[in-house]
């Protein structure tokens, strides 16, 4: 069997969709016989972890699924960032940190969607969506950056300011903005070669 072309894999929505129907009922059927057995989260230990665990699980199924049996990259991309929210949620819910969001969605948007995207193309030998994904990860975590030192260093909205120089943002912007002015030159100076 042969791997999917780009096309084939974006215009498939017959396979994710039962895939994903096949989670559902499967994740349906668990709570329901947890219930009629009165098994509790916390009797299964999952409570230890807590319910963020839920959500880590379902990316990482919906991930494995995209890289392996439907092979399909808008489940691998999608995979990605569910498990990518499950984990944020995860450290939030451990640290009790929930104003992270301020700054954490980059994390969740274009990070983790950059590195499904990497994957899928590492995964189908796609170079571009390899090249595609790992700026889109590289970009996110940039934005990332960015709002980390901006929220926790310069506002403190966790309570209190982290002692950070002050030049430290400023140079932090600079160099992301080079980076990216660089990458935005090179894409140019791709495009115009024959």
């Amino acid at each position: 069997m042969t791997d999917p072309t780009p096309a084939e894999r974006s215009t498939s929505s017959g396979p994710p969709a039962l895939a994903l129907g096949v989670i559902l009922v499967v994740v349906g059927l668990v709570l329901f016989l947890g219930q009629l057995l009165d098994i509790g989260i916390g009797d299964i230990g999952i409570g230890d972890i807590g319910w963020p665990f839920f959500v880590i699980a379902i990316g990482l199924v919906l991930l494995v699924l995209g890289l392996s049996v439907v092979r399909e990259t808008g489940l691998i991309v999608g995979g990605t960032v569910v498990t990518v929210v499950g984990l944020v949620l995860f450290y939030q819910h451990r640290t009790d940190h929930w104003e992270s969001w301020a700054y954490a969605w980059a994390l969740v948007g274009p990070a983790a969607s950059g590195l499904g995207l990497a994957l899928s193309g590492i995964r189908f030998r796609d170079g571009g969506d390899v090249r595609r994904g790992t700026w889109g990860m590289l970009g996110g975590l940039a934005l990332f950056a960015i709002g980390f030192l901006f929220f926790e260093g310069v506002i403190g909205i966790s309570g209190e300011r982290l002692p950070f120089a002050d030049w430290v943002l400023p140079v932090a912007v600079i160099v992301i903005g080079a980076v990216l002015l660089a990458r935005g030159l090179m894409q140019r100076r791709d495009h115009a070669a024959p």
